[in-house]
């Protein structure tokens, strides 16, 4: 097996003050990866911490279970007891700084699938300890800890990768190759959308204007922790645990939940880069408080490393594309005309690329079964495609970050370098829905030129008590 350079990992406050008096007289050296030492396991395996084990954590967690999952933390003890089932060893935590704190010296790598409104100090806390990062999409909540926490993983040197799990997918790779080949031609429309959040996980129908009720607590649970530094409100069920992602306080709405997976396609075959102007219709009036349906964002991309300028179209449920109800039509007249019984499909997520010679059109919120539009045109083309030139994931994207931390793989797809610039288009769309408002965005200056007031959105303020990270 091919064998990658060694990760090193950054030193802890402990660590760094007290090699701080030394720089004087000599320079600083960073530890390296401590795979193979002697507080490691002589099997080669990570010890991992994870933080935030209901639902989605949990799932991440098992597909890392072949390595030493020693920690697990959560607020509430309902999701950490469910979990502490499946790794009766690690030991488990409600507070993540004790956790870090008792432990940083046994742990390896971090990962972190709390609601969005507390990825940021639970990330910044294990990389500020030098430990290797896994964080679900999106990356945080607002654009000044996207940027904070991405500096300090860069200056640490950790080995990083955001949730989205597409970006190991083959389809991914199918639909770059393509591009690089020419088979599109100039791309300078994307539309993609997504059925929620009118419908679908995550997301109850309805308009709400101001935030739940307060119900009991449930027993045990830390629901101060739980908010972390976004604004306190009583505890709701339709906050925790699943319905958090359409409270803008506290989620992302649709763009934050589904945009990560599929405009993540077009962000990395156009090397979209950062949009200069960001443009939203709404249904209906803008809603400070909670995500709307009937959205449309509409990114605005200048021309970059010979490529032409280019839209991106997002557009959240009820609305379908009117493409991609015509292409439905289509594959029911190809099913009407060889006989078959099989209804077709309906397209409530997807994305179309839209080329001077080929459309690509890829069906779902992630790149599993890309295609050409055009039914003709795509039955000639997959008897002959252009060749494979990129290396495909073997297992996916957690595996992908596993073998990079141990220097047996490369870089990640989804590393924070990469994630920023994704994260930080998809944080800016869900604003301008937020808002109403449309954004003319400096990326370099990290400022809203013409809606100065929205600016506040780019660095909110945080809670007391949770102030340690965000620089004044």
């Amino acid at each position: 097996m091919k064998k990658y350079p060694s990760i090193p990992t950054a030193p802890s406050r402990r660590d760094f003050l007290k090699a701080s008096s030394l720089l004087a007289g000599g320079a600083f050296v960073l530890p390296r990866f401590s795979i193979g030492q002697s507080r490691q396991s002589a099997n080669n395996k990570l010890n991992i911490a994870f933080i935030g084990v209901g639902g989605q954590g949990r799932g991440n967690l098992t597909q890392m279970a072949r390595e030493n999952v020693v920690a697990i933390c959560d607020v509430d003890p309902r999701a950490s007891a469910e979990t502490k089932e499946k790794f009766p060893n690690a030991r488990v935590f409600g507070d993540y700084r004790q956790m870090l704190d008792k432990m940083g010296n046994q742990i390896d790598a971090v990962g972190v699938a709390t609601p969005d409104n507390n990825h940021f100090v639970a990330s910044m806390a294990a990389a500020d300890m030098g430990k290797h990062l896994f964080v679900q999409k999106p990356l945080v909540h607002n654009i000044y800890e996207l940027r904070t926490l991405c500096e300090k993983t860069r200056s640490n040197k950790l080995v990083t990768q955001m949730g989205n799990q597409g970006r190991a997918f083959d389809g991914m790779r199918l639909i770059k190759e393509w591009f690089d080949a020419d088979v599109l031609g100039d791309v300078r429309e994307v539309i993609a959308w997504t059925n929620r959040p009118e419908t679908g996980y995550g997301f109850r129908p309805g308009e709400r204007f101001k935030l739940p009720d307060a119900q009991p607590v449930p027993e045990g649970m830390d629901w101060d922790k739980w908010i972390g530094p976004a604004p306190m409100t009583p505890f709701n069920e339709d906050l925790h645990p699943a319905f958090w992602r359409g409270w803008w306080d506290y989620g992302c709405g649709g763009l934050g939940d589904i945009g990560c997976h599929t405009i993540d396609i077009p962000y990395w075959a156009l090397q979209l880069g950062h949009p200069t102007k960001i443009e939203v219709e709404l249904t209906g009036k803008a809603n400070l408080v909670y995500t709307p349906s009937g959205s449309v964002v509409t990114y605005h991309f200048p021309a970059r490393n010979g490529l032409p300028p280019v839209k991106v179209k997002w557009v959240e449920g009820p609305t379908v594309p009117k493409m991609a109800k015509e292409y439905e039509a289509s594959q029911a007249a190809v099913l009407a005309k060889s006989g078959s019984a099989e209804k077709p499909k309906s397209y409530v997520d997807g994305l179309l690329m839209v080329g001077s010679k080929q459309t690509l059109f890829s069906p779902g919120m992630r790149p599993n079964s890309p295609r050409l539009y055009d039914e003709d045109v795509w039955q000639e083309f997959r008897r002959n495609r252009p060749p494979e030139t990129l290396e495909r994931i073997k297992g996916g994207n957690i595996a992908e970050w596993i073998r990079a931390v141990k220097g047996e793989g490369p870089t990640p797809g989804s590393h924070f370098d990469y994630a920023e610039g994704l994260t930080e288009l998809i944080l800016l769309g869900a604003l301008a829905i937020r808002t109403g408002k449309n954004i003319d965005w400096d990326s370099e200056a990290m400022k809203i030129t013409n809606e100065p007031s929205l600016n506040k959105y780019i660095k909110p303020k945080v809670r007391k008590g949770w102030s340690e990270y965000y620089r004044s």
